[in-house]
């Protein structure tokens, strides 16, 4: 790696005593230390990025900084004071403010409500409801969030969860905003809108902590870039002239090899899985497909296209009709997730928190809750063959853990992903099917989940891959489908797989590859 030895950015307009301050930061829980030893300064009016591999430390940082959790060793000043907050509540009071990776929100309140929560203006002895709403159209049209001040948030889609998440934390002038992860659901319109947001914040002075895997971002946006690898602070660079490769080398500490698997010869044997006229939410989302074994078929189309819609009617969680759906040469008349996961067709969730794993429960039932049959075949469960599937499955797919006795929400995104990922392929399914398979997770956790979609097919099955990343997409897919509107509109080959080609036919619904219409 031909990257400078770290240094300090060159100083800035206005450069005094840093807004906030790391100083040898350590956390352990218990005998294991995630943290040790961070000093790094935050100064108004920049964009500092942290970076790093899933398990790195830095949401531990950044908790640390906002006040949710507290050092082991180390303190945090600020403007070269100790700084005065001990909770997430007194730090925001202090004008420091963290919006997590995590959704936060309340879901049975309304939009306005989670905005105002804890904090409701009032006029007299009432809530002034009014009032609180106009507030919150304006701090969603300055994101430009579609959400609306009285809809539910249980009923708004993800990405607008999390702008909903970043507007509550931009209602209030603050010093510094720490950004964990904010565009890992966004479509690229909405992280557009948030990169100009961040640009607004450091020209009016607002020091602002980003962290993301997305490098485009961090080349994009960053005045400095700091790494942190294995719990430790690698060094801070000036984002000038630091390029994406170089960056991901730091994560990884060694050159990175082609992130993408050689592709496969076209797919020329009968489609393993045949889907024809699937209507789903009451024909919203309608479409025919199919996949062959050894092939990758990637889904492509803007967020709120209907891909997401379109699997979760396949396997029966929405609404649907279809006019038949075969799987290897047999004929599937009962659609639900049981009986397609015994027929061998089996759904990776995009909500891994939410919908895939039990985050609050040990690594082992997550594991084999799909699989019970085959780990217990007598009565009662057996704990032995349940570690024993455990074991084997951190060793196959990497799953990095200091021990077998943690929950799954203790692991990093990339460690829950391939956790998930162990989950669905207990059942030895012949399609697999992976919605944003690598949604907030880090380049060289991103490098094994390809190797592994790319070992998947070479066995024989087939592997369908709906992907927001356009370079993912691309550099995976034998073939892509593109939805807009809940319809696909084009069919990529070979050659016609670009970013290009895939934008243009899902903002304009048609091809300009000549190839055919789904």
């Amino acid at each position: 790696m031909n990257v400078a030895a770290p240094h300090p950015a060159a100083a800035r307009p206005g450069d005094g005593a840093p807004t906030l301050q790391a100083i040898g930061l350590s956390k352990a829980y218990g005998p294991i230390t995630v943290l040790s030893g961070i000093t790094l300064d935050i100064r108004a009016g920049e964009v500092h990025a942290i970076i790093g591999e899933n398990g790195a430390g830095k949401s531990t940082l950044m908790r640390l900084l906002s006040g949710h959790v507290a050092p082991t060793e180390g303190h945090i000043a600020m403007a070269g004071a100790p700084a005065e907050y001990t909770d997430a509540v007194s730090a925001e009071a202090a004008g420091v403010v963290l919006v997590h990776q995590e959704i936060l929100l309340a879901p049975d309140l309304t939009v306005a409500e989670n905005l105002f929560l804890g904090r409701e203006l009032s006029r007299g002895p009432f809530v002034d409801d009014r009032e609180m709403n106009r507030r919150a159209r304006e701090v969603l049209a300055r994101i430009r969030a579609t959400a609306r001040p009285r809809d539910r948030v249980a009923d708004l889609p993800l990405a607008q969860r999390q702008l909903v998440q970043i507007a509550r934390a931009l209602l209030e002038d603050r010093k510094v905003v720490i950004l964990d992860e904010p565009t890992a659901v966004l479509a690229n319109d909405e992280v557009a809108a948030l990169l100009d947001i961040v640009r607004d914040l450091r020209a009016n002075g607002v020091a602002v902590l980003y962290i993301s895997h997305r490098l485009e971002e961090v080349e994009a946006l960053s005045d400095r870039v700091t790494v942190l690898r294995d719990g430790q602070m690698i060094g801070s660079w000036p984002a000038e002239g630091l390029s994406q490769r170089e960056m991901a080398e730091l994560m990884v500490g060694r050159e990175l090899s082609m992130l993408y698997p050689p592709k496969r010869g076209p797919a020329t044997a009968a489609p393993l899985l045949k889907v024809e006229g699937l209507s789903v939410d009451h024909g919203k989302v309608s479409a025919s497909f199919e996949v062959r074994p050894g092939e990758v078929l990637g889904i492509g189309g803007m967020i709120g296209a209907g891909r997401t819609e379109l699997f979760e009617g396949l396997m029966g969680l929405r609404p649907s009709e279809a006019a038949s759906v075969t799987l290897a040469d047999r004929a599937i008349t009962q659609r639900d997730v049981g009986s397609l996961m015994a027929a061998g067709l089996v759904y990776l969730t995009e909500d891994r928190k939410g919908r895939g794993l039990l985050l609050e429960h040990r690594l082992g039932p997550n594991l084999t809750l799909q699989a019970l049959d085959a780990v217990n075949p007598g009565l009662t469960l057996d704990r032995g063959r349940e570690t024993g599937a455990l074991r084997q499955a951190v060793e196959e797919y990497d799953i990095r853990v200091r021990t077998l006795d943690l929950t799954a929400g203790q692991l990093s995104g990339g460690n829950q992903q391939k956790l998930l990922l162990a989950k669905v392929m207990m059942t030895d399914p012949s399609v697999v099917v992976i919605d944003e398979p690598t949604r907030g997770i880090d380049i060289g956790n991103k490098g094994q989940i390809y190797q592994f979609i790319d070992g998947l097919v070479r066995q024989g099955k087939a592997c369908v891959v709906i992907s927001s990343e356009l370079q993912e997409l691309v550099g995976l897919s034998d073939r892509v489908l593109v939805m807009r509107s809940g319809r696909f509109v084009a069919e990529l080959n070979g050659d016609e797989i670009t970013e290009e080609n895939v934008v243009y036919a899902a903002a304009s619904g048609r091809s300009e590859t000549g190839g055919k219409r789904p």
